[in-house]
């Protein structure tokens, strides 16, 4: 295919986009993997490097799954492990958005962390097990960020490998 930009300028866009990608893991609001999966496939569809891109895309895409599917699947097992039902979590969720409209970026945080505390409260009926429950869920979140953004990483890392491999 006939690259419709020059190829440095185009991995310096992709480049950014993945920045941008990796730093949506960790800022509320900005949808990290979906960035470089995005990323990814435009380098895939507008390079002309041969046939090795759609295997360096289709790897990525495996990483970025892989990463997708451990950052929901771990706080929810850590939520199972304390007992807590799945509608705890989405009580966090719902006070997780309501605390973002009523303060800005911290209140997602402090809305979800409340939200999970109080319906655990409401389950138990100790403050004691609710916070048990609640902090097992943050930790379980934190580690599905951590996976997240190893996920993030390690894609942004084969992307470059294979980019630059195959321009050699």
């Amino acid at each position: 295919m006939l690259a419709l930009v020059p190829s440095s300028t185009l991995a310096v866009l992709v480049a950014l986009l993945m920045l941008v990608g990796l730093a949506g893991v960790l800022v509320p609001g900005l949808p990290g993997l979906l960035l470089i999966a995005a990323a990814v496939v435009l380098w895939a569809v507008l390079d002309d490097s041969g046939g090795g891109r759609w295997v360096v895309c289709a790897v990525v895409l495996a990483v970025l799954v892989a990463g997708t599917l451990a950052k929901y699947a771990v706080p929810s097992r850590s939520l199972r492990e304390t007992g807590a039902p799945r509608r705890t979590m989405l009580v966090g969720v719902v006070c997780a958005v309501v605390g973002f409209f009523v303060v800005p970026v911290v209140g997602l945080v402090v809305g979800f962390v409340l939200g999970v505390f109080v319906a655990e409260l409401a389950r138990v009926g100790t403050a004691a097990g609710a916070w048990a429950s609640t902090w097992a869920t943050l930790k379980g979140i934190g580690l599905g960020m951590l996976l997240e953004l190893t996920a993030g990483v390690l894609a942004v890392a084969t992307w470059a490998g294979g980019a630059l491999a195959l321009h050699l």
